[in-house]
């Protein structure tokens, strides 16, 4: 069955974003810079150091992320989310707080009609969150 994941764009700051990212979630994380890629010879020596491709991973969780910005430049929006789905009570409370770090707790974790804790926020970075426990 095909799954989708989470792929998100920054402008320069991929490394520091998904270093955050791992720190509150855990998981391996992998970076690929520019410079260490085939396509360095093509690009601006300013662009090295930049983050071709990042992988974050633990168990399902797939994150992934660049520094490679269109010529139209990072356009941030509501449109998508990133929904994490908790194993535990205890792990939606914590994954919330961390990744609320210097950004904007939009609704706090709370039981919803359809007996699950959900809560969303947007991080530091400007990227929406929704963190999701199913008691059932």
């Amino acid at each position: 069955m095909p799954q989708i994941n989470s792929y998100l764009t920054f402008s320069g700051n991929c490394r520091e974003a998904m270093t955050f990212y791992q720190k509150c979630l855990g998981g391996v994380l992998y970076f690929q810079t520019i410079g260490e890629s085939p396509i360095s010879q093509k690009m601006p020596q300013r662009m090295k150091d930049c983050i071709l491709h990042a992988t974050l991973t633990r168990d399902n969780l797939v994150l992934m992320a660049s520094d490679m910005v269109s010529e139209d430049g990072l356009k941030k929006g509501n449109a998508v989310s990133l929904m994490l789905a908790c194993d535990s009570e205890e792990e939606v409370r914590a994954c919330f707080e961390k990744l609320s770090v210097g950004g904007l707790a939009t609704h706090p974790v709370e039981l919803t009609f359809f007996d699950s804790l959900l809560g969303n926020l947007t991080d530091k970075f400007g990227n929406n969150w929704l963190l999701n426990y199913s008691k059932k």
